[in-house]
């Protein structure tokens, strides 16, 4: 059985040490995610700061947005508030964080609506949530909250299921660093017709929600992958599914695909998909690889290129490190039980310990 612990060499043993210190240095994040207009994401978050303040934690709002219901409302003069500083460029009014004075008077945690909020040009920052990350490296904890419509790596699947786009948006990566995320819930039957702000269906609500609590499973993976290596421990699994397709010029890719889109979809997971860099492919090759990687980026695939001098030692490596839960496989049909070497897909299935490998056939081109 292998051993799930190692002893750190000197520098990682260092950079260890200073992530540590990084971490008691900046203060925690804490994210309210929502799927849908009204679902409930502000007044959670206001909600929590009046409980933390009654428990005896130094809290300030540091920003509201400007249609806050009178439950925020009732919830609000119950909490010291620093208000926005209003600027106006090119007749619009913008509604920026007031950071000097959030810098002197230093809480222990600012509550922060509207993230995804842009400032005027020569503001101190373009965007809302870089405030945010400069409140966080002076030791100021941040609870905020924003929409999944407003992540900026998922806009396109946004776009899919309802047609538009946000005109601003807050990098993944952001979320990513969260020290907590909580998902606002609520069934989609529910916000239809709410207020007549929501204007999608039952469908599209569901299909958002499934979306912000598959980006929620996203960053409590990357969470447990960053506490398991600073406590050097080496482990591939994670708490969701992760499936690897490899591709090459003759893999049958739109099958592999499909069914990797399918599974991860159904267990809230991620579908990557790697092709091995091979020297003098012919041109014909190199059209028919191109348009396999052109597919799975098409499908939401996070496409990777693999290097190295062995095929299945790349595949290994590269499954370890992104914590692959399957592996998707195209493979000829042709017999090779007469070959003195083990094929590729043969030395897979042996080595395979930590991920379960998914054999695709396809026809041998000549």
């Amino acid at each position: 059985m292998p051993e799930l612990t190692r002893r750190p060499d000197p520098e990682e043993l260092l950079r260890r040490v200073q992530a540590e210190e990084r971490r008691e240095r900046r203060g925690r994040l804490k994210v309210f995610l929502g799927y849908a207009p009204r679902v409930g994401k502000s007044l959670r978050m206001f909600d929590e700061g009046r409980r933390r303040k009654e428990r005896g934690e130094d809290v300030v709002v540091a920003a509201v947005q400007s249609d806050a219901t009178p439950d925020i409302q009732a919830v609000l003069s119950q909490i010291e508030n620093i208000p926005t500083l209003a600027e106006r460029y090119a007749g619009h009014e913008y509604q920026v964080l007031d950071l000097a004075t959030l810098f002197r008077r230093h809480p222990e945690y600012c509550l922060i609506d509207g993230l995804a909020n842009s400032n005027p040009p020569g503001s101190r920052n373009p965007e809302r949530w870089q405030d945010v990350e400069n409140l966080l490296g002076r030791g100021i904890g941040v609870i905020t909250a924003v929409n999944v419509q407003h992540i900026a790596e998922r806009q396109e699947e946004v776009q899919r299921i309802t047609g538009r786009r946000a005109s601003h948006s807050v990098p993944e990566a952001f979320l990513i660093e969260a020290d907590d995320i909580e998902v606002v819930d609520a069934p989609p039957e529910a916000l239809l017709g709410r207020d007549g702000h929501t204007a999608l269906d039952e469908r599209q609500l569901a299909e958002l929600r499934e979306l912000a609590l598959v980006l929620a499973a996203n960053v409590v993976d990357r969470q447990l992958q960053s506490y398991l290596s600073s406590h050097g421990i080496a482990a591939t699994w994670g708490v969701q599914e992760r499936i690897l397709v490899c591709l090459t010029p003759r893999s049958n890719a739109a099958p592999m695909l499909q069914s990797g889109r399918r599974n991860a979809r159904r267990f809230h997971g991620a579908l990557l998909a790697a092709y091995f860099e091979q020297e003098n492919l012919s041109a014909a090759d190199r059209i028919k690889l191109d348009a396999n990687l052109a597919l799975a980026r098409e499908l939401g695939a996070d496409v990777h290129s693999l290097k190295g001098v062995d095929f299945v030692d790349s595949i290994l490596t590269f499954a370890s490190q992104q914590h692959i839960t399957q592996v998707f496989l195209g493979h000829s049909q042709r017999d090779t039980s007469g070959l003195l070497r083990r094929s590729p897909v043969d030395r897979l299935i042996e080595e395979a310990a930590d991920f379960d490998l998914r054999l695709f056939p396809h026809a041998e081109v000549e």
